[in-house]
């Protein structure tokens, strides 16, 4: 019988190094995202920097579709809550909007200049000022760390308004970090600060989901086995507390690659995340 055990933390959550040219990204986001703001924007289909709190980094963009919102998407990016904003990511919002729904990108306060506690909170503000925009279902996904953030709005003591959270009805969280407690033993949780106490409070997989969450947990059958066993994590623990769970693997997809399915409105990773 072949055991597996992590040995090295730090390989197990390095996905640049470990994928084929993988120093392309995030650089290789940034024009498309860019052409796409420019884009909507001179179409009168984008409304860009809305505030959601009082701080800096407290803001949205959100993109509409033509007529009116069937309901929103909420995004929210990764970057291991540490790195990048949501001007990196904009046109994944492609997908959705040509579905007819409005996406909602927050960014958000990185760490160390606060703890992930405090990101949780801001998304959940995130959501609601969002909600407060467009009417109808409101969805969420999030990549990496936005994943665990995605999830966490959907646990029993989400941050998100209560009036907001009963509108929402589906979640997909998209190579999602769901336990935090192996964070502590990377290097990286030098700029996090995470103790076992936060760890546990933060990570989805320790808690309970609201009543009625939809959750699908997807991620890349290329990427770092970590991300494939917290992707599977996620959805079978919660699926034994009483939410409908789903985990798919995508052939193929790294951790770079994965999101690319939300540009377009036909691939099974939009399709996804509008159902239900």
């Amino acid at each position: 019988m072949l055991l597996h055990r992590v040995t090295d933390w730090d390989d197990a959550y390095a996905n640049g190094i470990n994928v084929p040219r993988g120093e392309r990204w995030p650089d290789a986001w940034v024009e498309p995202a860019a052409g796409y703001r420019k884009r909507m924007g001179e179409a009168g289909r984008a409304r860009l920097g809305l505030a959601y709190g009082p701080g800096d980094r407290h803001r949205f963009d959100l993109f509409l579709p033509e007529g009116q919102p069937e309901g929103l998407v909420v995004f929210v990016h990764g970057g291991y809550w540490m790195r990048f904003d949501n001007s990196f990511w904009s046109h994944l919002a492609a997908g959705a909007v040509d579905s007819g729904h409005a996406v909602a990108m927050p960014s958000y306060t990185l760490c160390p200049q606060v703890r992930i506690r405090d990101i949780v909170a801001e998304i959940g503000q995130a959501v609601g000022a969002a909600a407060r925009e467009v009417s109808g279902p409101v969805r969420l996904t999030g990549h990496s760390a936005g994943g665990h953030l995605a999830s966490r709005m959907i646990a029993k003591d989400s941050p998100v308004p209560a009036d907001v959270l009963k509108r929402v009805v589906n979640t997909v969280s998209i190579s999602g970090l769901h336990d935090l407690r192996s964070i502590i033993r990377t290097g990286m949780n030098a700029t996090l600060g995470l103790d076992a106490g936060e760890a546990a409070a933060e990570s989805p997989a320790l808690l309970e989901p609201i009543e009625g969450a939809r959750l699908v947990c997807w991620v890349g059958g290329a990427e770092r086995s970590e991300f494939i066993r917290q992707n599977a994590l996620l959805a079978n623990v919660w699926a034994g507390l009483g939410a409908a769970t789903a985990a798919v693997v995508e052939p193929d997809r790294h951790h770079f690659t994965i999101i690319d399915g939300l540009a377009d409105q036909n691939h099974p990773l939009t399709k996804a995340l509008l159902d239900g």
